[in-house]
């Protein structure tokens, strides 16, 4: 039994590049997890967008929901965290779906302590965003948006997630201020492990802390992370070898 880890899946979307059918085969993957897992953390951006609204729900999505409520029921524990495109979840996940949703996290799994987040704003350069989020994230903003149609609030919705993306491609984050900022988290809740998404990069670094690990991205690429006995797989859900492990 392992704990696993997927972020940027970004379903409702399909850009240049992006997996053909991600979310079918992504429906699958949780459906096989069924037996496997103990807990799955989906650490942010499951959705290119989502937002509740009394009596509507993204009807596209459908079968992710009925196989992560069918996972949950199975007795593996479900954690989804905010991400920059959908931090805007309220209590369907959790009153619906027994899915708890978070900002961040810290965890004792297989031998590990573990800060888990998302990783937006580890970087300096995601101030703005943090100030634009606040902004979005606003209760009065949350309530004039919500008097939109819900088909124009998505295509709104999608199109500031398209521009936002390709701005994002033109920036350079250098790998350096990441670790150094998620070291800091790391020391300040006494983990060995910090697990994040969010830029895309899957990848495992060792700190003097533990391992800064990033779990890559569901839309390019498929990847997941898994945590078996203390080790650490980073792997793609079309082959049976990691990538890398740690």
């Amino acid at each position: 039994m392992s704990s696993f880890f997927l972020s940027d899946a970004h379903l409702g979307v399909s850009p240049a590049g992006a997996v053909p059918e991600r979310e079918i085969h992504l429906a699958e993957f949780i459906k096989g997890l069924r037996g496997r897992a103990t807990r799955l953390f989906i650490v942010g951006d499951l959705f290119e967008f989502w937002y509740e609204y009394d009596f509507y729900t993204p009807s596209a999505h459908f079968k992710i929901l009925k196989n992560l409520a069918e996972l949950r029921e199975s007795g593996c524990k479900i954690t989804l965290l905010k991400g920059n495109h959908d931090f805007g979840f309220g209590n369907f996940f959790s009153e619906q779906l027994g899915i708890e949703t978070v900002d961040y996290c810290v965890e004792e799994l297989e031998g590990r302590r573990v800060y888990v987040c998302h990783g937006d704003g580890l970087a300096g350069i995601d101030g703005s965003y943090r100030f634009l989020k606040k902004i979005l994230n606003f209760r009065f903003n949350r309530f004039l948006f919500k008097w939109l149609h819900p088909d124009l609030g998505m295509r709104l919705a999608l199109a500031v997630g398209s521009n936002s993306r390709d701005f994002n491609k033109k920036r350079i984050v250098p790998e350096e201020e990441y670790l150094e900022n998620a070291r800091v988290l790391m020391r300040k809740n006494n983990c060995d492990t910090l697990v994040h998404g969010h830029n895309h990069t899957a990848g495992i670094w060792k700190v003097p802390e533990g391992l800064v690990i990033n779990c890559g991205n569901y839309l390019f690429n498929e990847n997941y992370l898994e945590i078996r006995q203390k080790i650490c797989y980073i792997c793609d859900s079309l082959s049976a070898v990691p990538n890398s492990a740690c």
